[in-house]
């Protein structure tokens, strides 16, 4: 099953995840915010463009090892393996993280399989046109549940537009 991966975090240098989005090819969605992120580490980015669009999924708030229990439980419900698609090699770290409840670990070998979109999926004109036609006011850029659904837009699109070409390679 795909699953479509994002994440908010503080900064670059030591990211400390702030809300985690899963967004599965049935439907199913994951959503979730820490309460208990480092407010200081957050770059001025965060604080101006994350941080607001905090407090629109009633129920999604929860402390670092909330997530954790939340984020196993989800997968563990998923009707087949995941294969989690991400487009920025934080998320998949971050993910990692809150499914093990530690720092510097690698997610379970049985969990899911990674799957990492690059520059040339992410960039391709039909992937950034469905992208950007999943944004709405009231769900826009920079929100983890967002994006993770514009990230799976964007891949279906992508994929639909290349199977035909790579049937004739």
């Amino acid at each position: 099953m795909l699953v479509f991966l994002d994440t908010e975090f503080s900064d670059f240098t030591r990211p400390d995840l702030i809300s985690l989005a899963l967004v599965a090819e049935d439907g199913r969605e994951f959503y979730a915010e820490r309460t208990d992120y480092t407010a200081t580490r957050c770059t001025d980015f965060v604080r101006e463009t994350v941080l607001p669009l905090l407090g629109r999924v009633p129920g999604a708030d929860c402390t670092n090892k909330e997530l954790t229990e939340r984020v196993r439980a989800w997968v563990k419900e998923l009707p087949e393996p995941a294969i989690i698609i991400y487009d920025f090699a934080t998320d998949w770290h971050l993910l990692a993280v809150a499914m093990l409840g530690r720092p510097h670990s690698k997610p379970p070998g049985d969990f899911a399989t990674p799957l990492f979109l690059d520059s040339h999926t992410i960039t391709h004109p039909m992937f950034e046109q469905a992208l950007n036609q999943v944004y709405s006011d009231d769900w826009p850029p920079h929100h983890s549940l967002a994006d993770a659904r514009a990230l799976m837009a964007g891949y279906r699109a992508w994929r639909e537009f290349m199977e035909p070409i790579w049937k004739i390679r």
